[in-house]
């Protein structure tokens, strides 16, 4: 079985985000990028399918700049077989992702398409979803726990009741969220071997895929700043203010 990774670079979670000064976006000229979160764990998942002999290959791809070359290297050095980049100049909406990866599953014919729920720059939560409808494939999200057995794939998912456990049939396209496993840092030797690994480059044309935007972004804002709290000497007093001035009863 192959398995088809599909990763996002981003800012990196631990930087502090901010906004450019004349509002077109968030600032990312000299600021930390790394793989997203959610697909890192998806590549984790792929590796031990593949070491515990359920898979034969993983293949990661991404679609976006040609920076991006640096988070399929990383990849390859955790342990993947090979990497795809689509090089594109702006940024890719969802739907335009998912048509991409449709044509990619079709010359790459993988049985399982892993990728994380979302990406936290954006948090679409979005191409999952539309790539299976694509696919017309069985899709799975939210995975906290995945097991393969034939041709049938057992998901436990989070929700808001607890867990809930489904199964769907290969192919099939399974997004998975954080409680899944622990992603494995990429040794030395591996980010050595990993600047051999196969990397191919593409561009959307190559797909037949139109990446023009259809929306527009027309201002982004910071979070408006929080006002302090309020020491209160009694309970009377904070029912009063939660009254009167929040409003809430």
């Amino acid at each position: 079985m192959k398995i088809l990774v599909p990763i996002k670079r981003v800012i990196d979670f631990n930087v502090n985000i901010r906004v450019r000064d004349d509002g077109t976006g968030v600032e990312t000229d000299n600021v930390k990028m790394s793989m997203n979160p959610f697909d890192e764990i998806a590549v984790e998942e792929a590796l031990k399918l593949r070491e515990a002999g359920v898979a034969e290959e993983v293949v990661v791809v991404s679609v976006g700049v040609e920076k991006a070359q640096d988070v399929l290297r990383t990849s390859l050095a955790m342990g993947a077989d090979r990497a795809i980049l689509v090089k594109t100049s702006d940024d890719v909406e969802p739907l335009n992702v998912a048509k991409i990866l449709k044509a990619i599953v079709g010359q790459e014919h993988p049985q399982l398409v892993l990728l994380g729920k979302q990406a936290i720059d954006n948090d679409a939560n979005q191409v999952a979803q539309m790539l299976s409808a694509l696919l017309n494939w069985g899709q799975a999200t939210f995975a906290s726990d995945i097991d393969i057995s034939g041709t049938k794939v057992r998901v436990s998912r989070e929700v808001d009741a607890g867990l809930q456990t489904i199964e769907v049939n290969l192919p099939a396209v399974i997004s998975v969220d954080l409680r899944l496993n622990t992603p494995r840092y990429a040794t030395l030797p591996n980010v050595m071997k990993a600047k051999r690994k196969p990397l191919d480059i593409k561009t959307p044309e190559d797909f037949a895929v139109d990446v023009s935007l259809r929306h527009t972004i027309l201002e982004t804002l910071p979070p408006a700043a929080r006002k302090g709290g309020v020491v209160v000497a009694n309970v009377d007093e904070l029912v009063d203010k939660l009254k009167n001035q929040a409003g809430v009863i």
